[in-house]
């Protein structure tokens, strides 16, 4: 089943996606994620297994203990097409590595006409969290300002092109561009440790929208299917636990 979960595509947000690109141990090794965990904190040979309910009853003990290292076996890398708006808040997570990512360059390709985040709707200011917001604003008004950010777009794009057709350098003529909406492409590799604190925090109801839907796509349609014992374990243990690690389970 792994093995159909590399290069799959999810579509997110009006013009992004969450593709995964590779995935360790990989599905022609015939090793389960789930096992690869257990057998690390085995300290064993890839494939060796006590039984599927020992196994289990170990990847359980680990998650709920916070014996954390052996989840850090697990490797998944996705091409991830979002929003600068959720680039930032994506790669500045100390847990989710910056080191691990690959972006795309607006100095070395141009950007498409078109491709800027349209939300569905306008969401108001929470009045008791300064970063958060609050349900959406009138239908009514949501058009008016759809349509305003729509026409904000257009003259930052033909900006954009006449600077290029005049000879300006890519690096100086994206400076037209609407900066936290334009789409951004990158290639980012994270451990199944990590990607779980990244989750926590990502997949949580006060997390800005524009990065929630990314977490919950990876969670559903990748992390879930590719290690079904550590998704339950999470959801019973790691949901709301604090990040942690600790040495090798022995």
């Amino acid at each position: 089943m792994t093995a159909e979960l590399i290069g799959k595509r999810v579509a997110v947000l009006d013009k992004g996606f969450v593709e995964l690109l590779d995935l360790m141990p990989h599905p022609a090794t015939e090793v389960p994620g789930d096992l690869a965990i257990v057998n690390a904190a085995r300290v064993s040979f890839l494939g060796e297994s006590k039984g599927e309910e020992a196994d289990k009853r170990l990847l359980f003990y680990l998650l709920r203990n916070q014996h954390t290292s052996p989840f850090e076996m697990v490797e998944f890398k996705f091409r991830v097409k979002a929003p600068l708006v959720t680039y930032w808040q994506w790669v500045r997570h100390r847990t989710f590595h910056y080191q691990s990512a690959n972006a795309q360059s607006g100095r070395y390709t141009p950007f498409e006409e078109n491709d800027f985040y349209v939300p569905s709707a306008w969401r108001q200011q929470s009045k008791s969290n300064k970063q958060a917001s609050a349900g959406e604003i009138d239908p009514e008004l949501s058009a008016e300002f759809t349509e305003k950010l729509n026409a904000f777009y257009q003259q930052g794009y033909a900006l954009y092109e006449q600077a290029l057709a005049a000879g300006i350098a890519k690096e100086m003529a994206r400076l037209f561009l609407p900066g936290f909406s334009v789409y951004y492409t990158w290639v980012i590799k994270v451990d199944a440790h990590n990607l779980m604190n990244w989750i926590r925090l990502r997949m949580a109801s006060d997390a800005q929208h524009e990065i929630r839907v990314y977490a919950e796509a990876i969670y559903t349609h990748f992390f879930k299917p590719a290690l079904p014992w550590t998704a339950e374990a999470f959801e019973q243990y790691g949901l709301s636990a604090p990040p942690a690690d600790s040495a090798s389970f022995d």
